[in-house]
């Protein structure tokens, strides 16, 4: 009776132990593999889903129906040795919107400097403080991009102490592998891991994460009751994102958001009214300039 008390007690408290903060979904594809043999990445791809599914990321309580959707996809590119190979990290998370079924694209982005080294059944660790290995200092920089952009468009500026996260691990690389693997050093290019967290933690995007929240929040959020409404707010957030793009020109984030964002802006603007079509058409044009035609002709007139 004793053994079944405890058991019984040991189950309830199973269910209802509060969820992780992440439901990840893991693919690794595997196109130019030569020597390594692929069972090896079958192994991986079931590591690196329990790795960021189990880990837990902060101090939050998520309910199982909370947890922030992600998708990686891992294509490797190159084998560099028996266990070391490069990869491109294609990743997007997905955010729910109030009062309908659509789930809208928070953080769309890919990643083409991953140098890791594997090998089969080897365990994936990640601490808070110390950097381990490569691999899972990405995906925990991942992790907190994710979880912060969540954050910000349910609040503003909630997502603070994930981007701060995101920014330790970038500070913990040890210069000698910083300098030896692509992604984590600010003089290699303006377009790696370490600037897309300066531009998110730069004082000159606050009016870019102010904006991330009024767009989800008081924007796409209140369309299933006023679409007029929620529409004229995220006019104004797009209008200060143009302003973000003069004042710090050339930023990575803003390339990310109109790569996350092209194509629902153009499908929220179809049903506008001429003069908010024509306002959109010509902010995104400043913001997002290699897409300039394709909002002129997606929205129309």
């Amino acid at each position: 009776m004793k053994k079944l008390f405890f058991l019984t007690i040991g189950l309830a408290c199973c269910l209802w132990l509060p969820a992780q903060e992440l439901e990840v979904n893991v693919t690794i594809n595997t196109p130019k593999l030569q020597t390594a043999d692929p069972k090896v990445f079958e192994t991986l791809e079931s590591s690196l889903r329990e790795f960021m599914n189990n880990q837990k990321w902060t101090s939050e309580v998520f309910e199982q129906e909370e947890r922030i959707k992600v998708d990686f996809v891992m294509t490797i590119t190159k084998e560099l040795s028996a266990n070391t190979f490069e990869a491109e990290l294609s990743l997007q998370s997905i955010r729910p919107v109030f009062g309908s079924t659509y789930m809208t694209p928070l953080f769309k982005h890919l990643d083409k400097d991953v140098v890791f080294t594997y090998e089969q059944f080897q365990p994936l660790e990640f601490s808070q403080t110390t950097y381990l290995d490569n691999l899972t200092s990405i995906l925990g920089y991942y992790a907190y991009v994710c979880i912060g952009m969540d954050f910000d468009s349910f609040s503003p500026f909630g997502g603070e102490a994930y981007f701060q996260s995101a920014q330790d691990i970038v500070n913990r690389i040890p210069p000698n592998v910083a300098a030896s693997v692509s992604g984590w050093r600010s003089v290699e290019n303006n377009r790696n891991r370490y600037w897309l967290i300066e531009n998110i933690l730069s004082p000159k995007m606050r009016p870019f994460r102010q904006a991330i929240y009024d767009y989800h929040r008081q924007g796409l959020d209140i369309m299933h009751e006023d679409p007029i409404a929620g529409r004229a707010v995220i006019s104004q957030a797009i209008e200060a994102l143009k302003g973000v793009s003069k004042s710090y020109l050339n930023s990575m984030i803003l390339q990310v958001f109109a790569n996350t964002k092209s194509d629902e802006i153009i499908e929220i603007y179809k049903a506008a009214g001429s003069q908010e079509k024509t306002a959109v058409i010509n902010a995104m044009g400043i913001v997002d300039p290699p897409k300039a035609s394709d909002y002129r002709q997606g929205i129309g007139k």
